[in-house]
């Protein structure tokens, strides 16, 4: 059985739990026939105004920019064995804003939630290289499943 709320806050610890220890997600787009495509990525999020926002830094290949060009709608499924999991529905948007890469270089770096990251500089020289990417993610939907039970619990953006 699930519940859903509206308020972040009721589902934010297991969430950061389950997203810091798990750290890899597999990002879902659909290209312009709605066939989908998977990638494993490390998002990082944080809790903006109550509400969480996720940013995955990135390469941006010709493939995955040509899927979020036609549709923005994305998925991020963490799963670990124990059967514990979190998906995330979001809206990814292109944002390389120096202040941004910035910001987003420093999440990393410090891990948010704990545990979720890892350096960028394995593959970017620095916030400003030209090769690094940002994604911007705004969730409308979580749902975050405890493996030893299946409960599971629902967090959408449109809910007061």
């Amino acid at each position: 059985m699930s519940t859903t709320t509206g308020d972040f806050g009721e589902l934010e610890t297991e969430f950061d739990t389950y997203v810091g220890a798990i750290n890899y997600a597999t990002m879902v787009t659909v290209d312009a026939e709605n066939r989908p495509r998977t990638r494993v990525l490390i998002p990082v999020w944080e809790k903006v105004d109550g509400k969480p926002l996720g940013w995955l830094a990135t390469y941006r290949t010709p493939v995955k920019a040509a899927h979020l060009a036609g549709n923005p709608h994305t998925n991020f499924s963490y799963w670990a064995p124990g059967n514990n999991s979190v998906a995330v529905d979001a809206v990814a948007v292109w944002d390389n804003e120096p202040s941004v890469k910035e910001h987003v270089w420093d999440l990393y770096r410090k891990t948010s939630p704990r545990g979720a990251g890892y350096p960028l500089g394995n593959f970017w020289k620095s916030p400003a290289d030209p090769r690094l990417h940002v994604l911007r993610l705004t969730p409308w939907r979580i749902q975050v499943i405890r493996g030893a039970d299946l409960r599971s619990r629902i967090w959408r953006a449109d809910r007061t």
